[in-house]
């Protein structure tokens, strides 16, 4: 997107944010602030942003796979991309339970994939083995995939490349998707080079892995079995996770003096609890025995040996003990994932509930996360309409509905003085080079204006054009109140914890003006789709009446 009105404040904080960066490099030298990858040829042709590509998908039998796209089993077809054509190529429906919405919308709009060499071994699109093709569900603004994973490689971490396509089927108009690369074998050359290590997409939800290991399973949303008609309470729980004093302390359950975790005090012991998630999902060290990870193993996405396995046990017992945490965990690309993963408000995720979409990635012992499904971000998850508790949500009380000590992969950020504070830097830098340079404000108008013929003109799309537009304008604000209330949880004006938010609320962002809905989400615990014109607003709060921020908020402060 062009920055030129912007330039000079964009030069100097890219340089700000690169020194940042610098010094998160444990033992890798200045190339750790830098993609470790080389170009492929996928990358500057489906996946450039500057433009809507085209998808032609061509099929002899379209309305007989439609009926079976419940099956999530592969179909021939062809494919033209941007005007490449590509044959005998396999597609299926993918979704899991946004399959189900789908019908309920009644308009056949699935998201996609397509896997080139399912039929013919070594077909690729430049080096790309398989493409998603998201349907944008559940997002009135087109674009919280988008922004998400734009962030997290503006940030420098590992993210799926994306683009907009406009896709048809038989010559007919279909509607506007998103590309989304695959986090596969492609994915993994592309950042880590051709001696890549091992890839995990834990989940308890639904069972599955990558191919050879059952279906993937990309479960959007579930919310039965929740507290208080499907919300999770206050993020953080009743615990706080960081004493005000900056004592920092251990909440999570002790460890024997073998390292393993009793089962009375196993987080969902056997496996299972943690919310609707597990122990496992959640990288919580229980012992060394391969079942007590089969959320984990039996979710591989290439075959894994028993030396694997007992590799990986070995790093999570180490992360959750907390030793040597540079050994067992890709320091400075962690941090730079849960900085914008903590910005966008997405509790669809680890640090949710639900504790699933994202990879899990391991070379070597060490290991790191990588993004993933992030259609319900920016409060799109839970059901509510308190803005304000959304654009204040405390950057050092990142867990929703439970406590920071029960996810061990974030959970070491706040257990070091040292982590938190370059947890904190790294924040401060992405705000200054993301925000405060007006790239984002300029970016975002850019997108909107790209796509907005398409979105006008999409005949299966979701809501109306005009809510598109009034979700774009919505998800600009949010995003600069976010921005304005995360420089102020770094300043220490704004609490960032939630304890602290509790005690103190007067200091927090106005954002009595946004409303949530307008951006698209779905009502927890009914697994529905809601915007401006189909739910009734203002009933429900994210935080329980112990933190609610409906009284008392200072005015915003752009």
């Amino acid at each position: 997107m062009s920055t030129c009105k912007h330039i000079d404040k964009i030069c100097c904080a890219a340089l700000i944010f690169s020194m940042i960066l610098a010094v998160l490099v444990i033992g890798m030298g200045a190339s750790g602030i830098m993609e470790v990858s080389a170009k492929i040829g996928y990358e500057s042709r489906l996946f450039d942003t500057a433009r809507v590509h085209t998808v032609a998908i061509e099929m002899e039998d379209w309305e007989g796979f439609i009926t079976t796209c419940t099956s999530e089993e592969y179909s021939l077809c062809s494919v033209v991309i941007d005007d490449e054509t590509y044959k005998n190529v396999g597609i299926r429906a993918k979704g899991n339970t946004s399959l189900t919405q789908v019908e309920r919308y009644g308009n056949d709009r699935y998201s996609f994939k397509i896997e080139f060499d399912h039929y013919e071994s070594g077909k690729n699109y430049y080096g790309l083995d398989k493409l998603s093709l998201n349907n944008i569900i559940q997002d009135n603004t087109y674009m919280k995939d988008y922004l998400t994973y734009q962030m997290m490689r503006k940030a420098g971490a590992d993210a799926p490349l994306c683009s907009y396509v406009n896709i048809t089927v038989n010559g007919e108009d279909w509607g506007l998707y998103l590309a989304v690369e695959c986090v596969e074998e492609a994915f993994l050359e592309r950042n880590y080079g051709k001696n890549y290590g091992n890839l995990y997409k834990p989940d308890s939800m639904d069972m599955g892995g990558g191919r050879g290991h059952g279906k993937e399973f990309d479960r959007q949303d579930a919310g039965s079995g929740l507290p208080d008609g499907g919300r999770p309470p206050m993020p953080g729980g009743e615990k706080p996770q960081r004493p005000e004093d900056d004592d920092f302390i251990d909440d999570s359950p002790q460890l024997r003096k073998d390292g393993s975790m009793p089962g009375g005090d196993r987080p969902g012991g056997g496996g299972k609890g943690m919310g609707m998630g597990s122990s496992d999902v959640a990288l919580v060290y229980t012992d060394d025995e391969y079942d007590s990870y089969k959320n984990i193993f039996e979710n591989a996405k290439m075959a894994v040996t028993n030396a694997d396995k007992d590799r990986l046990i070995s790093s999570l017992k180490q992360l959750n003990e907390g030793v040597n945490i540079g050994e067992v965990v890709n320091v400075e690309e962690v941090i730079r994932y849960f900085v914008v993963h903590n910005f966008v408000c997405n509790f669809d995720s680890y640090t949710g509930s639900m504790i699933h979409n994202y990879y899990l990635y391991e070379k070597d012992g060490q290991l790191s996360m990588i993004p993933w499904d992030y259609n319900l971000a920016f409060g799109g998850f839970q059901g509510t309409d308190d803005a304000a508790s959304l654009v204040n949500f405390p950057i050092d009380s990142p867990v929703f509905g439970d406590t920071t000590q029960s996810r061990p992969m974030i959970s070491w950020i706040f257990n070091s003085r040292e982590y938190t504070q370059l947890y904190h830097e790294s924040f401060a830098a992405f705000i200054a080079m993301y925000f405060d340079s007006g790239y984002f404000a300029e970016m975002i108008d850019d997108v909107k204006g790209m796509i907005a013929p398409y979105v006008e003109e999409d005949v299966t799309r979701f809501c109306t054009y005009e809510e598109f537009l009034k979700g774009v304008d919505t998800l600009k604000e949010f995003c600069l109140l976010r921005a304005e209330s995360i420089k102020g949880q770094l300043s220490g004006e704004i609490p960032s914890t939630s304890q602290g938010q509790a005690q103190d609320n007067t200091s927090l962002i106005d954002a009595s003006d946004i409303d949530i809905s307008a951006m698209g989400g779905m009502e927890m615990g009914k697994g529905v789709s809601f915007s401006s014109k189909s739910i009734d607003k203002g009933s429900g709060t994210l935080y329980n009446e112990n933190i609610s921020f409906n009284t008392r908020v200072a005015k915003h402060r752009i």
